[in-house]
Protein backbone atom coordinates (compact mmCIF):
# COMPACT_ATOMS: atom_id res chain seq x y z
CA UNK A 1 0.00 0.00 0.00
CA UNK A 2 1.85 3.53 -1.28
CA UNK A 3 -0.50 5.36 0.82
CA UNK A 4 1.00 5.62 4.40
CA UNK A 5 -0.99 4.72 8.07
CA UNK A 6 -0.13 8.65 9.11
CA UNK A 7 -1.80 9.46 5.90
CA UNK A 8 -5.27 7.65 6.83
CA UNK A 9 -5.19 8.43 10.34
CA UNK A 10 -5.12 12.74 9.45
CA UNK A 11 -8.57 11.86 7.00
CA UNK A 12 -10.05 10.42 9.87
CA UNK A 13 -9.02 13.49 12.10
CA UNK A 14 -10.14 15.75 9.31
CA UNK A 15 -13.36 14.18 8.98
CA UNK A 16 -13.88 14.27 12.63
CA UNK A 17 -13.23 17.77 12.78
CA UNK A 18 -15.88 18.74 10.19
CA UNK A 19 -18.79 16.48 12.44
CA UNK A 20 -20.74 17.85 14.31
CA UNK A 21 -20.74 17.81 18.60
CA UNK A 22 -21.90 14.61 20.36
CA UNK A 23 -21.85 12.95 16.99
CA UNK A 24 -21.00 9.20 15.90
CA UNK A 25 -19.78 7.91 11.95
CA UNK A 26 -20.55 4.12 11.08
CA UNK A 27 -18.89 3.01 8.00
CA UNK A 28 -19.07 -0.72 7.01
CA UNK A 29 -16.92 -2.81 4.76
CA UNK A 30 -17.85 -4.26 1.46
CA UNK A 31 -19.08 -7.63 1.15
CA UNK A 32 -17.66 -10.50 -0.60
CA UNK A 33 -19.75 -11.06 -4.08
CA UNK A 34 -20.98 -14.26 -4.92
CA UNK A 35 -19.71 -15.26 -8.93
CA UNK A 36 -21.51 -18.30 -9.56
CA UNK A 37 -22.42 -21.66 -7.50
CA UNK A 38 -19.15 -21.78 -4.48
CA UNK A 39 -16.98 -19.44 -6.43
CA UNK A 40 -16.76 -15.25 -5.07
CA UNK A 41 -15.77 -12.45 -6.98
CA UNK A 42 -12.52 -11.09 -6.23
CA UNK A 43 -12.83 -9.21 -3.02
CA UNK A 44 -12.18 -5.06 -3.61
CA UNK A 45 -12.75 -3.09 -0.56
CA UNK A 46 -15.37 -0.11 -0.41
CA UNK A 47 -13.66 3.13 -1.27
CA UNK A 48 -14.77 5.44 1.00
CA UNK A 49 -14.31 2.46 3.99
CA UNK A 50 -10.43 1.85 2.86
CA UNK A 51 -9.91 5.78 2.40
CA UNK A 52 -10.25 6.21 5.92
CA UNK A 53 -8.63 2.68 7.53
CA UNK A 54 -6.31 1.20 4.96
CA UNK A 55 -8.08 -2.12 6.30
CA UNK A 56 -8.46 -4.28 3.51
CA UNK A 57 -10.91 -7.22 4.76
CA UNK A 58 -14.70 -8.07 4.13
CA UNK A 59 -16.94 -8.43 7.82
CA UNK A 60 -15.15 -5.25 9.03
CA UNK A 61 -17.35 -2.00 10.53
CA UNK A 62 -15.23 1.07 11.24
CA UNK A 63 -16.72 3.59 14.14
CA UNK A 64 -15.36 7.04 14.92
CA UNK A 65 -16.91 8.85 17.63
CA UNK A 66 -14.97 12.23 18.07
CA UNK A 67 -13.81 13.25 21.90
CA UNK A 68 -14.55 9.68 22.71
CA UNK A 69 -12.27 9.23 25.93
CA UNK A 70 -11.44 5.45 25.04
CA UNK A 71 -10.29 6.38 21.74
CA UNK A 72 -12.81 8.23 19.05
CA UNK A 73 -11.53 5.22 15.74
CA UNK A 74 -12.87 1.72 16.37
CA UNK A 75 -12.94 -1.22 14.14
CA UNK A 76 -15.44 -4.46 14.51
CA UNK A 77 -13.20 -7.01 12.71
CA UNK A 78 -13.11 -10.89 12.22
CA UNK A 79 -10.67 -12.83 14.89
CA UNK A 80 -7.82 -14.50 13.75
CA UNK A 81 -8.89 -18.10 12.59
CA UNK A 82 -5.71 -19.95 12.02
CA UNK A 83 -7.75 -22.96 10.41
CA UNK A 84 -9.55 -20.67 7.77
CA UNK A 85 -6.21 -18.95 7.15
CA UNK A 86 -4.98 -21.71 5.98
CA UNK A 87 -7.94 -21.53 3.18
CA UNK A 88 -8.58 -18.04 2.92
CA UNK A 89 -5.14 -16.17 3.97
CA UNK A 90 -3.95 -13.96 6.62
CA UNK A 91 -6.45 -12.05 9.13
CA UNK A 92 -5.54 -8.94 10.91
CA UNK A 93 -8.00 -10.00 13.90
CA UNK A 94 -8.67 -7.28 16.34
CA UNK A 95 -5.10 -7.38 17.91
CA UNK A 96 -4.29 -6.44 14.10
CA UNK A 97 -6.80 -4.03 13.65
CA UNK A 98 -4.94 -2.00 16.44
CA UNK A 99 -1.07 -2.51 15.89
CA UNK A 100 -1.08 -2.40 11.84
CA UNK A 101 -4.06 -0.16 11.11
CA UNK A 102 -3.76 2.67 13.82
CA UNK A 103 -7.65 1.63 15.83
CA UNK A 104 -7.54 2.84 19.29
CA UNK A 105 -9.84 -0.06 19.99
CA UNK A 106 -10.90 -3.30 18.39
CA UNK A 107 -13.65 -5.86 18.77
CA UNK A 108 -14.72 -9.11 17.15
CA UNK A 109 -17.11 -8.75 14.77
CA UNK A 110 -19.50 -11.25 16.44
CA UNK A 111 -19.93 -9.04 19.23
CA UNK A 112 -21.29 -6.07 17.00
CA UNK A 113 -24.97 -6.26 18.11
CA UNK A 114 -23.95 -6.06 21.73
CA UNK A 115 -21.39 -3.53 21.70
CA UNK A 116 -22.37 -1.19 18.82
CA UNK A 117 -25.52 0.12 20.23
CA UNK A 118 -24.41 1.14 23.32
CA UNK A 119 -21.98 3.23 20.93
CA UNK A 120 -24.70 5.29 19.72
CA UNK A 121 -26.83 5.69 22.62
CA UNK A 122 -26.51 9.14 24.01
CA UNK A 123 -24.92 10.88 20.47
CA UNK A 124 -27.20 13.12 18.83
CA UNK A 125 -26.18 12.59 15.15
CA UNK A 126 -25.96 9.75 13.18
CA UNK A 127 -23.39 9.98 9.97
CA UNK A 128 -24.12 6.86 7.65
CA UNK A 129 -24.09 6.26 4.12
CA UNK A 130 -27.87 4.83 4.11
CA UNK A 131 -28.74 3.07 0.83
CA UNK A 132 -25.18 1.51 -0.05
CA UNK A 133 -25.97 -1.66 1.84
CA UNK A 134 -29.53 -2.74 2.55
CA UNK A 135 -28.74 -5.27 4.92
CA UNK A 136 -26.65 -3.09 6.69
CA UNK A 137 -29.16 -0.09 6.46
CA UNK A 138 -31.75 -2.84 8.24
CA UNK A 139 -28.62 -3.44 10.73
CA UNK A 140 -28.72 0.37 11.71
CA UNK A 141 -32.09 0.80 12.13
CA UNK A 142 -32.56 -2.19 14.32
CA UNK A 143 -29.75 -1.07 16.65
CA UNK A 144 -31.71 2.83 16.14
CA UNK A 145 -34.65 1.16 17.55
CA UNK A 146 -33.59 -1.01 19.77
CA UNK A 147 -32.38 2.25 21.87
CA UNK A 148 -35.80 4.32 21.26
CA UNK A 149 -37.60 1.36 23.08
CA UNK A 150 -36.07 1.98 26.28
CA UNK A 151 -36.65 5.90 25.94
CA UNK A 152 -39.03 5.86 29.12
CA UNK A 153 -35.76 3.92 30.68
CA UNK A 154 -33.83 7.41 29.91
CA UNK A 155 -32.04 5.81 26.76
CA UNK A 156 -31.57 8.31 24.56
CA UNK A 157 -31.52 7.68 20.55
CA UNK A 158 -30.39 10.12 17.71
CA UNK A 159 -32.12 12.65 16.72
CA UNK A 160 -30.75 13.41 13.35
CA UNK A 161 -29.80 11.40 10.65
CA UNK A 162 -26.73 12.72 8.38
CA UNK A 163 -25.28 11.60 5.09
CA UNK A 164 -21.77 10.90 5.99
CA UNK A 165 -21.67 10.66 1.83
CA UNK A 166 -20.93 14.47 1.93
CA UNK A 167 -18.56 15.03 3.99
CA UNK A 168 -16.11 11.86 2.93
CA UNK A 169 -16.70 12.26 -1.09
CA UNK A 170 -15.97 16.13 -0.76
CA UNK A 171 -12.70 15.06 1.09
CA UNK A 172 -12.01 12.82 -1.94
CA UNK A 173 -12.48 15.17 -4.41
CA UNK A 174 -9.14 16.96 -3.61
CA UNK A 175 -6.31 14.60 -3.71
CA UNK A 176 -2.98 14.83 -1.73
CA UNK A 177 0.26 14.85 -3.07
CA UNK A 178 1.10 11.11 -2.20
CA UNK A 179 -2.44 10.28 -3.88
CA UNK A 180 -1.36 12.13 -6.99
CA UNK A 181 1.86 10.09 -6.99
CA UNK A 182 0.11 6.76 -7.19
CA UNK A 183 -2.09 8.19 -9.83
CA UNK A 184 1.04 9.56 -11.65
CA UNK A 185 2.18 6.09 -11.76
CA UNK A 186 -1.24 4.17 -12.36
CA UNK A 187 -1.31 6.56 -15.66
CA UNK A 188 2.63 5.65 -16.34
CA UNK A 189 1.39 1.96 -16.50
CA UNK A 190 -1.72 2.28 -18.38
CA UNK A 191 0.33 3.88 -21.12
CA UNK A 192 2.75 1.98 -21.48
CA UNK A 193 -0.18 -0.95 -21.72
CA UNK A 194 -1.38 1.46 -24.70
CA UNK A 195 2.11 1.51 -26.54
CA UNK A 196 1.88 -2.06 -25.91
CA UNK A 197 -0.92 -2.47 -27.75
CA UNK A 198 -0.21 -0.17 -30.89
CA UNK A 199 3.38 -1.72 -30.93
CA UNK A 200 1.46 -5.82 -31.41
CA UNK A 201 -1.41 -4.75 -33.13
CA UNK A 202 -1.91 -6.33 -36.41
CA UNK A 203 -4.58 -7.45 -39.14
CA UNK A 204 -6.03 -11.07 -38.08
CA UNK A 205 -5.48 -10.67 -34.56
CA UNK A 206 -8.82 -10.55 -31.85
CA UNK A 207 -9.63 -7.75 -29.91
CA UNK A 208 -9.66 -9.87 -26.88
CA UNK A 209 -5.99 -10.73 -27.58
CA UNK A 210 -4.94 -7.22 -27.98
CA UNK A 211 -6.76 -7.02 -24.57
CA UNK A 212 -4.55 -9.78 -22.99
CA UNK A 213 -1.31 -7.62 -23.91
CA UNK A 214 -2.37 -4.38 -22.15
CA UNK A 215 -3.59 -6.88 -19.32
CA UNK A 216 0.15 -8.46 -19.02
CA UNK A 217 1.39 -4.77 -18.89
CA UNK A 218 -0.82 -3.66 -16.10
CA UNK A 219 -0.27 -6.91 -13.80
CA UNK A 220 3.81 -7.07 -14.95
CA UNK A 221 4.07 -3.69 -13.39
CA UNK A 222 2.15 -3.99 -10.18
CA UNK A 223 -1.47 -3.29 -10.75
CA UNK A 224 -3.99 -5.35 -9.22
CA UNK A 225 -6.57 -5.12 -11.62
CA UNK A 226 -8.06 -2.81 -14.93
CA UNK A 227 -9.68 -0.41 -13.11
CA UNK A 228 -13.02 -1.01 -15.06
CA UNK A 229 -14.04 -3.71 -17.67
CA UNK A 230 -11.77 -2.72 -20.52
CA UNK A 231 -13.44 -1.52 -24.25
CA UNK A 232 -11.40 -2.95 -27.32
CA UNK A 233 -13.98 -1.67 -30.52
CA UNK A 234 -12.65 -2.15 -33.49
CA UNK A 235 -14.31 -1.10 -36.84
CA UNK A 236 -17.94 -0.31 -36.78
CA UNK A 237 -17.48 -2.01 -32.67
CA UNK A 238 -15.43 1.65 -31.93
CA UNK A 239 -18.93 3.50 -32.35
CA UNK A 240 -20.77 1.32 -29.43
CA UNK A 241 -19.41 3.61 -26.56
CA UNK A 242 -19.66 0.88 -23.76
CA UNK A 243 -18.72 -2.31 -26.32
CA UNK A 244 -16.84 -4.98 -24.17
CA UNK A 245 -17.71 -8.10 -25.54
CA UNK A 246 -14.33 -7.62 -27.25
CA UNK A 247 -14.37 -10.58 -29.76
CA UNK A 248 -13.92 -9.25 -32.95
CA UNK A 249 -11.61 -10.28 -35.65
CA UNK A 250 -9.26 -7.30 -36.38
CA UNK A 251 -9.19 -6.29 -40.03
CA UNK A 252 -6.54 -3.86 -41.90
CA UNK A 253 -8.21 -0.66 -42.97
CA UNK A 254 -10.13 -0.67 -39.76
CA UNK A 255 -9.74 1.98 -36.50
CA UNK A 256 -9.33 0.15 -33.22
CA UNK A 257 -10.56 1.77 -30.05
CA UNK A 258 -9.39 1.15 -26.46
CA UNK A 259 -10.58 2.56 -23.64
CA UNK A 260 -8.87 1.01 -20.63
CA UNK A 261 -6.57 1.66 -17.50
CA UNK A 262 -5.68 -0.26 -14.34
CA UNK A 263 -6.07 0.38 -10.85
CA UNK A 264 -2.93 0.86 -8.80
CA UNK A 265 -3.35 0.53 -5.12
CA UNK A 266 -7.19 1.21 -5.41
CA UNK A 267 -6.61 4.14 -7.65
CA UNK A 268 -7.94 4.25 -11.15
CA UNK A 269 -6.31 5.23 -14.24
CA UNK A 270 -8.27 6.26 -17.38
CA UNK A 271 -7.22 6.36 -20.73
CA UNK A 272 -8.46 5.97 -24.37
CA UNK A 273 -6.48 6.04 -27.70
CA UNK A 274 -8.20 5.27 -31.51
CA UNK A 275 -5.13 3.81 -34.14
CA UNK A 276 -5.74 2.20 -37.44
CA UNK A 277 -5.05 -1.44 -37.37
CA UNK A 278 -2.30 -1.72 -40.02
CA UNK A 279 -0.34 1.54 -38.71
CA UNK A 280 -1.50 3.71 -41.02
CA UNK A 281 -4.71 6.24 -40.89
CA UNK A 282 -6.79 6.67 -44.10
CA UNK A 283 -7.85 10.01 -45.17
CA UNK A 284 -11.32 10.32 -44.08
CA UNK A 285 -9.99 8.43 -40.54
CA UNK A 286 -7.59 11.10 -40.20
CA UNK A 287 -9.76 14.21 -40.86
CA UNK A 288 -12.19 12.86 -38.13
CA UNK A 289 -9.16 11.87 -36.01
CA UNK A 290 -7.55 15.19 -35.52
CA UNK A 291 -10.86 16.98 -35.32
CA UNK A 292 -10.83 14.72 -32.09
CA UNK A 293 -7.86 15.49 -30.84
CA UNK A 294 -8.20 19.57 -31.94
CA UNK A 295 -11.34 19.50 -29.51
CA UNK A 296 -9.45 17.48 -26.93
CA UNK A 297 -6.50 19.92 -26.68
CA UNK A 298 -8.90 23.07 -26.68
CA UNK A 299 -10.50 21.33 -23.74
CA UNK A 300 -7.35 20.65 -21.70
CA UNK A 301 -6.66 24.23 -21.84
CA UNK A 302 -9.47 24.96 -19.90
CA UNK A 303 -8.25 22.79 -17.28
CA UNK A 304 -6.93 25.92 -14.95
CA UNK A 305 -7.78 26.85 -11.43
CA UNK A 306 -10.51 29.18 -11.26
CA UNK A 307 -12.46 27.96 -14.73
CA UNK A 308 -15.79 25.79 -14.52
CA UNK A 309 -16.23 22.04 -14.98
CA UNK A 310 -18.56 22.76 -17.63
CA UNK A 311 -16.01 25.06 -19.57
CA UNK A 312 -13.66 22.19 -20.86
CA UNK A 313 -16.69 20.05 -22.21
CA UNK A 314 -18.19 23.45 -23.46
CA UNK A 315 -14.86 24.17 -25.65
CA UNK A 316 -15.61 20.15 -27.31
CA UNK A 317 -18.87 20.66 -28.15
CA UNK A 318 -17.90 24.09 -29.97
CA UNK A 319 -14.80 22.37 -31.87
CA UNK A 320 -16.49 19.30 -32.64
CA UNK A 321 -19.48 20.98 -34.01
CA UNK A 322 -17.45 23.76 -36.15
CA UNK A 323 -15.65 20.50 -37.44
CA UNK A 324 -18.40 18.29 -38.81
CA UNK A 325 -20.44 21.52 -40.12
CA UNK A 326 -17.60 22.10 -42.34
CA UNK A 327 -17.05 18.26 -43.18
CA UNK A 328 -20.58 18.55 -44.64
CA UNK A 329 -21.59 16.42 -41.55
CA UNK A 330 -24.04 18.30 -39.86
CA UNK A 331 -25.91 20.77 -41.62
CA UNK A 332 -26.62 24.48 -40.57
CA UNK A 333 -24.90 26.90 -38.63
CA UNK A 334 -22.90 26.60 -35.86
CA UNK A 335 -25.20 28.54 -33.01
CA UNK A 336 -28.60 26.68 -33.69
CA UNK A 337 -26.45 23.44 -34.08
CA UNK A 338 -25.13 23.62 -30.18
CA UNK A 339 -28.77 25.19 -29.47
CA UNK A 340 -30.45 22.35 -30.67
CA UNK A 341 -28.01 19.79 -29.97
CA UNK A 342 -27.98 18.07 -32.88
CA UNK A 343 -24.22 17.48 -32.76
CA UNK A 344 -25.46 14.65 -30.12
CA UNK A 345 -26.07 12.26 -33.08
CA UNK A 346 -22.36 12.14 -33.47
CA UNK A 347 -21.03 13.31 -30.18
CA UNK A 348 -23.63 12.04 -27.37
CA UNK A 349 -21.58 12.21 -23.85
CA UNK A 350 -20.01 14.34 -22.04
CA UNK A 351 -16.21 15.52 -21.92
CA UNK A 352 -14.94 13.60 -18.65
CA UNK A 353 -15.73 12.79 -15.24
CA UNK A 354 -13.84 13.21 -11.96
CA UNK A 355 -11.47 10.14 -11.48
CA UNK A 356 -10.01 8.77 -8.03
CA UNK A 357 -10.28 5.88 -6.06
CA UNK A 358 -13.42 4.65 -8.61
CA UNK A 359 -12.82 5.68 -12.36
CA UNK A 360 -16.22 7.57 -12.28
CA UNK A 361 -15.13 8.87 -8.80
CA UNK A 362 -17.46 10.90 -6.23
CA UNK A 363 -17.59 14.61 -5.90
CA UNK A 364 -20.55 17.34 -6.86
CA UNK A 365 -20.83 18.46 -10.28
CA UNK A 366 -22.62 21.62 -9.29
CA UNK A 367 -22.59 23.58 -6.29
CA UNK A 368 -25.70 25.43 -5.17
CA UNK A 369 -26.86 24.75 -8.72
CA UNK A 370 -23.45 26.12 -10.65
CA UNK A 371 -21.08 24.87 -12.23
CA UNK A 372 -18.33 23.57 -10.01
CA UNK A 373 -15.33 25.88 -9.63
CA UNK A 374 -11.98 23.74 -10.31
CA UNK A 375 -9.29 23.95 -7.39
CA UNK A 376 -5.98 22.48 -7.07
CA UNK A 377 -6.02 18.71 -6.66
CA UNK A 378 -8.87 17.68 -8.45
CA UNK A 379 -8.47 15.04 -11.07
CA UNK A 380 -10.71 14.49 -13.87
CA UNK A 381 -10.45 13.00 -17.75
CA UNK A 382 -10.81 14.74 -20.90
CA UNK A 383 -12.06 12.92 -23.42
CA UNK A 384 -14.22 14.05 -26.57
CA UNK A 385 -14.90 11.68 -29.28
CA UNK A 386 -17.28 11.27 -32.45
CA UNK A 387 -19.01 8.60 -33.87
CA UNK A 388 -20.43 7.81 -37.13
CA UNK A 389 -22.43 4.76 -37.37
CA UNK A 390 -22.62 2.35 -40.21
CA UNK A 391 -25.38 3.35 -42.37
CA UNK A 392 -25.71 7.18 -40.35
CA UNK A 393 -28.57 8.95 -42.53
CA UNK A 394 -27.40 12.03 -44.49
CA UNK A 395 -23.74 11.01 -44.36
CA UNK A 396 -21.29 10.11 -47.06
CA UNK A 397 -20.20 6.90 -46.78
CA UNK A 398 -16.38 7.17 -46.53
CA UNK A 399 -17.41 8.67 -42.73
CA UNK A 400 -19.62 5.60 -41.79
CA UNK A 401 -18.09 2.92 -39.07
CA UNK A 402 -15.71 5.56 -37.49
CA UNK A 403 -15.87 5.81 -34.25
CA UNK A 404 -12.80 7.70 -32.25
CA UNK A 405 -12.06 9.19 -28.97
CA UNK A 406 -9.33 10.14 -27.15
CA UNK A 407 -8.97 10.61 -23.07
CA UNK A 408 -6.50 11.83 -20.81
CA UNK A 409 -6.12 11.96 -16.92
CA UNK A 410 -5.84 15.73 -16.11
CA UNK A 411 -4.58 16.97 -12.66
CA UNK A 412 -5.61 20.69 -11.93
CA UNK A 413 -2.62 22.53 -10.20
CA UNK A 414 -2.01 26.20 -8.87
CA UNK A 415 -1.03 26.99 -11.95
CA UNK A 416 -3.12 25.20 -14.64
CA UNK A 417 -3.08 21.67 -14.97
CA UNK A 418 -0.89 18.85 -15.53
CA UNK A 419 -1.68 15.92 -17.83
CA UNK A 420 -1.13 12.42 -16.08
CA UNK A 421 -1.21 10.21 -18.76
CA UNK A 422 0.94 12.18 -21.53
CA UNK A 423 2.89 9.00 -21.96
CA UNK A 424 0.53 7.82 -24.41
CA UNK A 425 0.77 8.66 -28.21
CA UNK A 426 -2.05 10.38 -29.87
CA UNK A 427 -0.88 12.77 -32.61
CA UNK A 428 -1.63 10.99 -35.79
CA UNK A 429 2.19 11.46 -37.04
CA UNK A 430 3.33 9.52 -33.36
CA UNK A 431 0.95 6.84 -33.59
CA UNK A 432 2.03 6.04 -37.21
CA UNK A 433 5.85 6.27 -35.69
CA UNK A 434 5.46 3.51 -32.65
CA UNK A 435 3.20 1.08 -35.10
CA UNK A 436 5.94 1.41 -38.02
CA UNK A 437 8.25 0.07 -35.69
CA UNK A 438 6.10 -3.16 -34.82
CA UNK A 439 5.96 -4.47 -38.42
CA UNK A 440 9.70 -5.01 -38.83
CA UNK A 441 10.52 -7.90 -36.63
CA UNK A 442 7.41 -9.78 -38.07
CA UNK A 443 8.77 -9.94 -41.64
CA UNK A 444 12.36 -10.75 -40.00
CA UNK A 445 10.66 -13.77 -37.99
CA UNK A 446 8.82 -15.24 -41.44
CA UNK A 447 12.21 -15.08 -43.43
CA UNK A 448 14.53 -16.81 -40.69
CA UNK A 449 11.96 -19.55 -40.54
CA UNK A 450 11.86 -20.24 -44.01
CA UNK A 451 15.44 -20.94 -44.54
CA UNK A 452 16.10 -23.32 -41.80
CA UNK A 453 13.51 -25.18 -42.69
CA UNK A 454 15.22 -25.61 -46.33
CA UNK A 455 18.47 -27.03 -44.81
CA UNK A 456 17.72 -30.30 -43.53
CA UNK A 457 15.83 -30.82 -47.00
CA UNK A 458 19.23 -30.06 -48.92
CA UNK A 459 21.76 -32.64 -46.34
CA UNK A 460 20.20 -36.23 -47.43
CA UNK A 461 20.64 -35.62 -51.30
CA UNK A 462 24.56 -35.09 -50.73
CA UNK A 463 25.31 -38.01 -48.54
CA UNK A 464 24.10 -41.20 -50.93
CA UNK A 465 26.68 -40.05 -53.15
CA UNK A 466 29.56 -40.60 -50.94
CA UNK A 467 28.72 -44.56 -49.85
CA UNK A 468 29.24 -46.13 -53.35
CA UNK A 469 33.07 -44.25 -53.39
CA UNK A 470 33.88 -45.63 -49.77
CA UNK A 471 32.91 -49.47 -50.36
CA UNK A 472 35.12 -50.46 -53.59
CA UNK A 473 38.92 -49.43 -51.10
CA UNK A 474 37.69 -51.72 -48.63
CA UNK A 475 39.38 -55.58 -49.08
CA UNK A 476 37.42 -58.63 -49.48
CA UNK A 477 39.03 -60.28 -46.44
CA UNK A 478 38.56 -57.41 -44.03
CA UNK A 479 35.16 -56.80 -45.51
CA UNK A 480 32.63 -57.44 -42.46
CA UNK A 481 35.04 -55.82 -40.19
CA UNK A 482 34.74 -52.47 -42.49
CA UNK A 483 31.62 -53.07 -43.27
CA UNK A 484 30.97 -52.43 -39.48
CA UNK A 485 33.38 -49.74 -39.24
CA UNK A 486 32.50 -47.92 -42.57
CA UNK A 487 28.55 -48.12 -40.98
CA UNK A 488 29.80 -46.48 -38.15
CA UNK A 489 31.33 -43.78 -40.06
CA UNK A 490 28.84 -43.01 -42.53
CA UNK A 491 25.98 -43.10 -39.65
CA UNK A 492 28.18 -40.92 -37.37
CA UNK A 493 28.75 -37.95 -40.30
CA UNK A 494 25.15 -36.93 -40.93
CA UNK A 495 24.54 -36.70 -37.16
CA UNK A 496 27.43 -34.41 -36.70
CA UNK A 497 25.76 -32.09 -39.77
CA UNK A 498 22.44 -32.16 -38.40
CA UNK A 499 24.00 -31.46 -34.94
Amino acid sequence: MRISRKEFARRRAQLMRDMEDNSIAILPAATMKRRNRDTDFAFRQDSDFLYLTGFEEPEAVAVLIPGREHGEYIIFCRERNPEKEVWDGYMAGPEGACKKFGADDAFPITCIDDILPGLIEGRERLYYAMGGDADFDRMVMEWVNAIRSKARSGAHPPGEFISLDLLVHEMRLFKSSAEIKVMQEAAEISAGAHCRAMKICQEGMTEYQLEAEYLHEFAKHGSQSPAYTSIVGSGKNACILHYIENTATLKAGDLVLIDAGCELDYYASDITRTFPVNGEFTDPQKIIYELVLKSQLAAIEEIQPGNTWNQAHEKTVEVIAAGLLELGILKGDLETVIAEETYKKFYMHRAGHWLGMDVHDVGDYKVSDCWRILEPGMVLTVEPGIYIAPGAAGVAKKWQGIGVRIEDDVLVTSTGHQVLSADAPKTVKDIEKIMRRRKKPVVKKQKKTSTVTAKPKAKPKVKPKVKPKVKPKVKPKVKPKSKSKTAKAVRKKPLLKQA
